[in-house]
């Protein structure tokens, strides 16, 4: 698996549109908390009880669409899931997975505060919410 930060990421991206952007988080946190912008959610646990959904690999092997081949570029809040996710496509047979390493709002400060510190969002990159 390929670790990128999120600047690296977002370049990667705009240079290979057929690249398939992958938001691991859960279902809340991708529309109250916000998003990258062209990023598709396929949830890796999703609440109340932060299961790992079982249908992971299927759902984003159908958005995947063309093959195994097809770069699939995954995130989530702080990229720890993202990297259990990235290992599970690698595991179904997908061949380019890329990590985004602090995912979308990054590392606690010591706060305990995030986007502050490093991440998506901290980097100014394109997101919405809702």
């Amino acid at each position: 698996m390929q670790h990128l930060t999120p600047k690296e990421a977002y370049a990667f991206l705009k240079s290979h549109p057929e690249a398939l952007f992958i938001d691991c988080r859960s279902e809340i946190e991708y529309w109250f908390v916000g998003h990258p912008v062209g990023a598709v959610h396929v949830a890796w646990v999703e609440a109340p009880h932060w299961t790992r959904n079982p249908h992971f690999e299927d759902q984003v092997r159908k958005l995947a669409g063309d093959g195994l081949h097809r770069p699939v570029v995954v995130i989530c809040r702080s990229g720890n899931r993202s990297v259990a996710a990235g290992e599970a496509l690698l595991a179904a047979g997908f061949t380019h997975v890329i990590n985004v390493v602090h995912g979308f709002e990054g590392d606690l400060d010591e706060h305990h505060h995030r986007s502050s510190v490093n991440g998506w969002r901290f980097d100014g990159l394109p997101w919405e919410q809702g």
